[in-house]
């Protein structure tokens, strides 16, 4: 098929598909009067593809996916991107805590809020002290 074929089936950019093959995410196409010719293998390397973009592996994680592609492999990347996700959703989640404390926040000016964060990441909170970025920096309410 052509590469408006492939485009129309995969719905990527002709661009993007002439990209990956440069990347090698995409097997190079055979030509036929100077214009690329894909067969079905393109077509299922860039499901690939856009899967593990979708999951958010980087290109060149996604390039040692499709060239070097086995279940160990696909494992272990896998097993190493859903940490980072994890990781990424708990700093999300913080953020989204400390967003709702600043909406909330009625301090009349910076130095008092200041100081009432500090006095709260100061103080103990019963027999151990109260950990920063637990609840957010301590800001009332």
């Amino acid at each position: 098929m052509r590469i408006g074929e492939l485009s129309r089936a995969t719905g990527l950019a002709p661009s993007a598909m002439r990209f990956y093959e440069e990347e090698g995410l995409l097997p190079t196409a055979r030509r036929l009067s100077g214009r690329r010719v894909f067969d079905d293998t393109a077509l299922t390397h860039l499901t690939i593809v856009q899967l593990a973009k979708d999951a958010g592996f980087t290109l060149a994680e996604i390039r040692r996916l499709v060239n070097d592609f086995g279940k160990s492999r696909w494992r272990s990347q896998a097993e190493r991107k859903l940490g980072e996700v994890r990781l990424a959703a708990a700093r999300l989640q913080t953020m989204a805590q400390l967003l709702e404390k600043l909406l909330r926040c009625e301090c009349p000016d910076i130095d008092f809020c200041g100081q009432t964060i500090r006095r709260s990441m100061t103080r103990p909170s019963g027999p151990t002290r109260q950990r920063r970025g637990r609840n957010g920096p301590g800001l009332p309410g």
